[in-house]
């Protein structure tokens, strides 16, 4: 990997040091030399703004959001300006938040902004009593009066002249605020479970509401500028394979082809970074081709996982290969010395080495020039394929580059079919991909040499979990390729088990550095050490799904006893006894004056829709009380969203998927018995995980390791027994378990596949 260069990096570094110096966060550093003298949210902040009694103001974002244009303006105009500067160290306490480090507090005063406006976004600017209750806030505001706006300076003098006349109004005002906040952000549920019908109509209407934003022409749900949103097309996924499970099998095509054109034409795009693997942040246009070019962990283990589910249903090497490609960019690139996976790379870099000034995509973007000198004889082919032209081809929309930034400059997109090309050519397709992979590997070598985009190298528990979960997934699943598949660069057609090896290690860091084994607890992130954030609903939930994944798709058991170990800590930190759902926050820290209880699935799913679903895969793998403790606990969860179910269900698709999961009669098991050692072991997991069904559970018992077989006589004794009377010592024997029955026992891949592919029986 190329080295990086520091995250910190400020114009005016040489004259001004502040407190941030001391911070671990990458972006908090960029700003350690401001002339503003920030603080970091903590009491040493809160102190100072009561002792000196003047209100606080709140700037919050994350590092790579400074590339998109309003948070680089206002970074510049008003936090590197002395003037400005001056009057916020005169009048306020100033503090600064990276919110990927600190999402409780910016999610308390993006909502407290969202509910005053009627929107919201990042920078996010509030102003605060020293009681920590809001006065004001917006997102960006200019350094001066323009276009009819405030600019940032009257903005600050209106605030300060307010808190001198109006103080007690303000005070009142933001309570209140916070007050009603409260109380609607905390709602309790009217009943212990959801009606009968609701998931099945919810999982319906989801799917409805979705279809109308269908784009038939270019993929995707929406208009520009377009996000990939997993959660909306795992909802898609898990609903075609209903219909088709009920025999609707014209509507489930319907629906799966909407989701496997959108998949394709993400990947054909230039949201994908075609050179080096994985996939940028969104769109600018509806066509996926203009990037903003950063790219986040969340939506790497998202769409993994995605892909593969493309994969399992289709058999198509078109999916399991994208998914390979993004494995391997974060192999490559975003993994740390310990098993550690990073966060993010920015979309922003120095077109050259040694210029101060950097541009949008510059570490992506080519000429057709550059291009002809690197790939000499195959530049023709290659430049006909992705489209690239000598004037640039950011030209596919008018909405591509509005701004002319990108003039002379291509973004790699696919508009033509290999096949086709390669006919036209009269040149065999292998023949012709290969020339593509060589001349991607030809590109990367010298694109490895330009100024890199800034790495930010904090570890966020959640976002591993992510990630954890879709290398688990692949290890197995991507088995069912098949052996003749030939991969080209940037795919490397890694071993399976080196993906095992990456999520057991990135799971193995998080427990050494980030989980108290005396409190049980997590904390949220790492950066030269934990941060002072505690773990968040989200960092439980995300990890114990990834945890359950590298149990089921073939890790130990140890895994498990973590996952509800974990599930233990999550109920008592953040579970609502009483009114359902799953907080946010612990609501241990004081200067966090909401505790939410999130629902929306968006760029990340919410963590109770994804802690509805760990409790519904927890329920089916333990027995007795504590499997009935945690499906009354989903139940309950789910009746806190009844209302968003019935009539927002396109704002909560993976919750519609949790609820339809929960309401399954009868969850189908796989349990296989034998060595764990043995590749008849390997084959038969691969076998139970070959065909797409979220509505199954795989078990797997040596019942020669006496540490498993004490596991299952403690949380299932059936399993332990079905283990026992089921062993043979040369063989790996599989049952398939539903409706209180189980299948005779079977003893090869293909009996296995096959009998997971029976349609449900109607009782089930």
């Amino acid at each position: 990997m190329a080295e990086r260069t520091p995250a910190s990096t400020s114009h005016s570094r040489n004259k001004h040091t502040n407190r941030l110096a001391a911070e671990h966060s990458p972006y908090l550093l960029q700003h350690a030399h401001n002339p503003v003298d920030w603080f970091a949210w903590g009491e040493e902040a809160f102190a100072e703004a009561r002792k000196r009694d003047v209100p606080i103001f709140l700037s919050s974002q994350n590092l790579f959001l400074l590339s998109d244009s309003l948070c680089h303006v206002m970074e510049v105009e008003s936090f590197e300006d002395e003037g400005v500067a001056k009057l916020l160290n005169d009048w306020f306490v100033s503090i600064k938040v990276d919110r990927e480090e600190r999402p409780d507090v910016d999610k308390v005063y993006m909502t407290y902004v969202q509910a005053l406006y009627g929107g919201g976004g990042w920078p996010l600017s509030v102003f605060l009593s020293p009681d920590l209750k809001p006065l004001m806030g917006g997102t960006y505001f200019p350094p001066e009066d323009k276009y009819g706006r405030p600019g940032f300076k009257t903005i600050l003098r209106k605030v300060k002249d307010a808190w001198d006349k109006k103080r007690d109004m303000l005070a009142q005002s933001g309570a209140f605020a916070i007050e009603q906040l409260s109380e609607a952000l905390s709602a309790s549920a009217s009943s212990n479970k959801l009606p009968d019908e609701l998931p099945q109509n919810a999982l319906r209407l989801c799917a409805e509401q979705l279809s109308k934003s269908y784009d038939s022409r270019f993929g995707g749900f929406g208009s520009a500028p377009k996000f990939p949103r997993p959660v909306e097309i795992q909802m898609m996924l898990y609903h075609s394979k209903k219909l088709e499970d009920t025999g609707k099998s014209g509507e489930a095509s319907e629906g799966q082809k909407m989701v496997l054109f959108t998949l394709q034409c993400m990947a054909k795009g230039g949201i994908h970074d075609h050179v080096g693997g994985g996939f940028h942040r969104y769109s600018v246009d509806e066509r996926w081709h203009v990037p903003h070019f950063e790219k986040m962990l969340y939506d790497q283990g998202q769409l993994a996982n995605v892909y593969l589910d493309a994969f399992s249903l289709t058999k198509d090497v078109f999916y399991s290969y994208i998914c390979r490609d993004i494995l391997d960019y974060l192999r490559r690139d975003m993994i740390g010395p310990g098993g550690e996976i990073f966060s993010a790379e920015d979309a922003d870099s120095a077109e050259t080495e040694g210029a101060t000034r950097k541009k949008e995509g510059a570490f992506y973007v080519w000429t057709s020039k550059e291009v002809e000198d690197i790939l000499g004889e195959h530049a023709i082919l290659f430049k006909e394929h992705y489209y690239l032209k000598p004037t640039g081809n950011c030209d596919l929309s008018r909405m591509s580059d509005p701004h002319n930034e990108f003039k002379g400059k291509n973004v790699l997109i696919e508009l033509n079919d290999s096949s086709a090309s390669a006919s036209k050519l009269g040149m065999p397709l292998e023949k012709y991909l290969n020339i593509l992979g060589e001349c991607r590997r030809k590109l990367f070598d010298v694109r490895s040499k330009r100024p890199r985009p800034h790495l930010d190298d904090k570890v966020i528990v959640s976002w591993n979990g992510l990630v954890i979960s879709s290398f688990a997934r692949a290890s197995k699943i991507l088995k069912s390729e098949a052996e003749s598949a030939i991969f080209n660069f940037p795919v490397v057609g890694s071993d399976r088990k080196e993906y095992t090896e990456v999520a057991e290690s990135a799971a193995s860091f998080i427990r050494r550095h980030l989980y108290d084994e005396q409190t049980h607890r997590l904390q949220h992130s790492f950066r030269n050490g934990p941060s002072k954030a505690p773990g968040f609903l989200d960092d439980y939930a995300f990890l114990i799904s990834g945890l359950l994944d590298l149990y089921e798709f073939g890790s130990g058991t140890k895994w498990l006893v973590w996952a509800i170990e974990l599930q233990n800590t999550q109920d008592e930190l953040f579970l609502d006894r009483e009114g359902g759902g799953y907080f946010n926050t612990t609501g241990e820290d004081p200067s966090v004056l909401l505790r939410v209880k999130e629902d929306h699935d968006g760029a990340e799913p919410s963590g109770n829709s994804v802690s509805v679903i760990n409790l519904v895969r927890l329920a089916s793998i333990v027995a007795g009380s504590k499997s009935d403790y945690y499906r009354q606990n989903a139940e309950h969860s789910l009746a806190v969203f009844e209302t968003r179910l019935k009539d927002m269900a396109m704002a909560v698709p993976l919750m519609c998927c949790a609820a339809d999961m929960l309401s399954v009669p009868s969850r189908k098991h796989v349990v296989l018995v034998g060595h764990k050692s043995s590749v008849d072991f390997e084959n038969m997991l691969a076998a139970a995980h070959a065909s797409y069904d979220l509505n199954k559970t795989v078990i797997h018992i040596d019942p020669a390791d006496t540490e498993e077989m004490d596991f299952w006589e403690e949380h299932n004794s059936n399993n332990a027994s079905m283990a026992r009377n089921n062993f043979s010592a040369d063989k790996v024997v599989a049952l398939v378990c539903q409706n209180f029955s189980c299948s005779p026992p079977v003893t090869d891949p293909i009996s296995l596949e096959n009998l997971l592919l029976e349609k449900p029986s109607s009782t089930a």
